[in-house]
């Protein structure tokens, strides 16, 4: 199914138990609706949404890069064109961040968090001093353009200009304000050796909410809701 939502064509997907309440799958950057099917299929007594966010899967690319509230804005227009009020939200790493602002913002039933970063504090990586500095040298302001294009991380390396730009704009926004204000009752569920969005990065969101909790998986990566699906479906079915 499709909906134009701010001049971008986005495409999503419903299906489950339509008198069950309404939960929220919201994918990571550079996912699709794929990665969230796994979750949305194992909780049939609920009514599933999943949508692709623009620029990726199958909705369209914005002309302009977004920032996280763009992002917000439109999965919150979508709702509203869905009649969809205080749903269930769960989103994994990209899609928690928008799902935090979201809950930040509207009423929300109750949150899932996996591996979502949420405090962003000012880290310089020893690559990002090292084209600071190559910059500063005369001549050197093309190949530190180069190095950043080619050794940066896959995620940037794989995007169009537009979706660059886009994720600088959401990967570096702290949402620690944000995480404050959500009423809903919110669970954290996070591998421990998840290195995109270390465990320690949880227990600082933890902190932050009002009604939170966080269950660690051991062992588990950054995508812990996959590799330990059962069990996570058997959490989020005591949860919900």
């Amino acid at each position: 199914m499709n909906k134009k939502i701010k001049n971008i064509d986005i495409n999503y997907i419903q299906y489950g138990n339509k008198k069950g309440k309404n939960i929220i799958l919201l994918h990571g950057w550079g996912q699709n609706i794929e990665m969230m099917k796994p979750l949305g299929n194992n909780l049939d007594k609920y009514h599933i949404t999943i949508l692709d966010f623009p620029g990726f899967g199958e909705s369209g690319e914005p002309l302009h890069a977004l920032t996280v509230y763009d992002y917000v804005e439109i999965l919150e227009e979508l709702l509203k064109e869905l009649k969809i009020e205080n749903p269930i939200v769960m989103g994994h790493s990209f899609g928690g961040r928008i799902a935090i602002l979201y809950a930040s913002r509207n009423k929300t039933e109750k949150l899932v968090l996996f591996g979502a970063p949420c405090v962003r504090e000012n880290r310089v990586s020893t690559k990002e001093k090292i084209l600071k500095k190559l910059k500063k040298l005369p001549g050197m302001n093309k190949l530190g353009e180069y190095m950043k294009k080619h050794i940066g991380s896959v995620d940037y390396r794989n995007a169009s200009p537009i979706m660059r730009e886009t994720l600088v704009n959401t990967v570096n926004e702290d949402l620690s304000d944000a995480a404050r204000k959500i009423k809903a009752p919110t669970l954290l569920i996070w591998g421990t050796n998840d290195t995109a969005a270390p465990i320690e990065d949880a227990k600082k969101l933890e902190k932050l909410l009002l009604d939170g909790a966080l269950i660690e998986l051991p062992g588990c990566t950054h995508y812990a809701y996959l590799e330990a699906l059962p069990q996570v479906i058997n959490i989020l079915n005591n949860f919900l």
